[in-house]
């Protein structure tokens, strides 16, 4: 058979969102109905090969991300965004709660201009609307080098839903997102 009895599969696309701790985006993003899937690493710094504990020491430049691969048939990259500007605070520079750091700042690392295009609109759109009591400082510029987050990071939520952290940062996090977004929620 030919070429042409092959089925055509939509094309993936890939987000890549820093929220604070990545743990907290990742846990989210696994529920959410056309992601494929959810690492989490490193990004926009200057060192190679960073380790977690030289991302936390605030020297590196990194910052904690997850790397969304989605399916855009079935969810957007604004849809993305939206849940995005939801779970966490885009109003505090590199902080997020107690974590405080460039590590943890609110940032879109685009991957085509048709997702930079998208990020500002929806950043001038919740500015415009005034959702929040003070301007969005999350940042958008371009993804550089991705880098995976130690093994032990994958999944953490999942495998450490009664670690101190997770019940008291991203188990709320989960829930607010579960509850505004509920028609988002893979079955």
């Amino acid at each position: 058979m030919g070429d042409e009895s092959r089925s055509i599969l939509p094309e993936k696309e890939v987000a890549i969102l820093a929220g604070g701790c990545f743990w907290c985006l990742e846990a989210v993003y696994d529920q959410v109905r056309g992601v494929e899937s959810v690492e989490s690493g490193y990004i926009g710094g200057t060192v190679e090969d960073p380790t977690y504990e030289a991302v936390c020491s605030g020297q590196t430049g990194h910052a904690e991300a997850v790397r969304i691969t989605f399916d855009p048939q079935a969810i957007s990259y604004k849809e993305l965004l939206e849940i995005f500007f939801v779970i966490h605070d885009p109003t505090t520079l590199n902080r997020q709660g107690n974590d405080q750091g460039t590590q943890y700042r609110s940032a879109i690392f685009y991957t085509s201009s048709p997702q930079q295009q998208i990020a500002e609109n929806v950043i001038n759109s919740l500015n415009d609307q005034k959702v929040y009591d003070a301007p969005l400082v999350t940042q958008v510029i371009p993804a550089g080098r991705w880098y995976e987050a130690e093994p032990y990071h994958q999944e953490y939520f999942v495998r450490n839903p009664f670690q101190g952290y997770c019940q008291f940062v991203v188990s709320p996090k989960v829930a607010k997102f579960r509850k505004q977004f509920s028609h988002r929620l893979k079955t």
